[in-house]
């Protein structure tokens, strides 16, 4: 077992032993990834990839025939359980060699179907809440995990780069996407979340769904994408214009663009997220548009596309060293258009270090 996932384990023990538990039931499939370094997706919410069980002397790999080959290639150091009945049935016979009474688990990431049939199936097993262990460990990325997002961030820009050339009036988004979509399972494992490709008054929804528009003279289009590649994830957003754009959209642009610069030299470790987020917010309220800024400033990005930390005005808990989030703010007009820029930074003792270029960041 890699020294990293050994270390995780460790620290995931102590916190079961302190509060007098006997095992860990780990169905979250990012927290599976972390703790074990097996990669399969699950499908859906009905459907799961595995579960990990992690008792006070034993580290167990339960999944189907599916993913058995899988399993054994990655999580090493895990024992490989093979079940045909269900993790239920599957997790009767292996609490009662392990001598398990008392299990955290993930109410988060476990339906409640499936944790009504643990409970009916175990009935003499107590439940109890996992916690946050696994959320405040892959908030804090090592060097190996910096290396594996900067990589995906730079496999992210290779493929805009070759999708620049492509965006041109008369396109529409869905063709731009599909560009996309091609360049990231070329040259990486695929995309960390589908892409979002917005031109014109579409550009007016943060979450636009790429769509059958075409793009027109001088308008906004958002393109907002991401790199998964070993596991880690990459996300980024610009906004482009195919020719000079109206003077109202310059000012929302610039505006947008001092926001980002603002953050990204301010924040430090020790502020809250709503203090990050309220460094940003003050520059797109005294332009005029504080009422478009509609999303929080930035979400951690690792494992999973959307972690901790959050910065946002909601957010009251405190950035640290090593933690790596986007900075993204935007600004939003319904009926028009939108700009939203986004870049990923690594927060150190000095400050956030970006990690994505500062290409196609523009002067209007």
């Amino acid at each position: 077992m890699k020294e990293d996932q050994n270390r995780r384990i460790q620290t995931l023990k102590k916190s079961l032993s302190a509060r007098g538990l006997d095992a860990a039931l780990i169905t979250g499939p990012e927290n599976r990834f972390y703790l074990s370094g097996f990669l399969a997706e699950d499908l859906g919410l009905t459907e799961s990839a595995g579960a990990l069980i992690i008792s006070k002397k034993q580290r167990f790999l339960l999944t189907d025939g599916r993913y058995e080959i899988q399993a054994r290639e990655q999580a090493r150091g895990f024992t490989i359980v093979i079940y045909k009945r269900g993790l239920a049935h599957a997790l009767k016979d292996l609490f009662c060699s392990l001598g398990v009474k008392r299990c955290a688990f993930e109410p988060s990431f476990l339906s409640c179907s499936r944790f009504e049939r643990l409970k009916k199936t175990l009935p003499n097993v107590s439940w109890h809440d996992l916690g946050d262990i696994c959320k405040k460990m892959r908030q804090i990325k090592d060097p190996i995990e910096i290396e594996k997002l900067t990589k995906a961030q730079q496999v992210a820009e290779a493929v805009f780069q070759k999708v620049l050339p492509e965006i041109r009036e008369g396109r529409t988004e869905k063709e731009i996407a599909f560009i996309i979509l091609k360049g990231l399972y070329t040259l990486a494992d695929g995309p960390s979340f589908p892409p979002i490709v917005a031109s014109g008054a579409n550009s007016a929804l943060p979450h636009a769904v790429p769509g059958d528009r075409k793009i027109r003279h001088g308008e906004p289009i958002i393109i907002d994408m991401g790199a998964r590649l070993n596991g880690y994830c990459s996300d980024m957003t610009r906004t482009l214009f195919c020719s000079k754009p109206a003077e109202k959209f310059i000012r929302i642009y610039n505006t947008v663009k001092k926001a980002q610069r603002a953050a990204q030299e301010a924040i430090r470790p020790g502020m809250t997220g709503r203090e990050a987020d309220d460094i940003a917010r003050r520059v797109i309220k005294e332009a005029g548009f504080g009422k478009y800024f509609v999303h929080s400033l930035g979400h951690g990005v690792g494992i999973a596309i959307h972690e901790a930390p959050a910065i946002s005005f909601r957010s009251r808990s405190r950035l640290k060293s090593g933690m790596v989030f986007t900075v993204e703010p935007g600004i939003y007009l319904p009926g028009e258009g939108g700009v939203r820029l986004e870049n990923m930074g690594m927060l150190t003792e000095q400050g956030l270090q970006i990690i994505t270029s500062d290409k196609w960041i523009y002067d209007l």
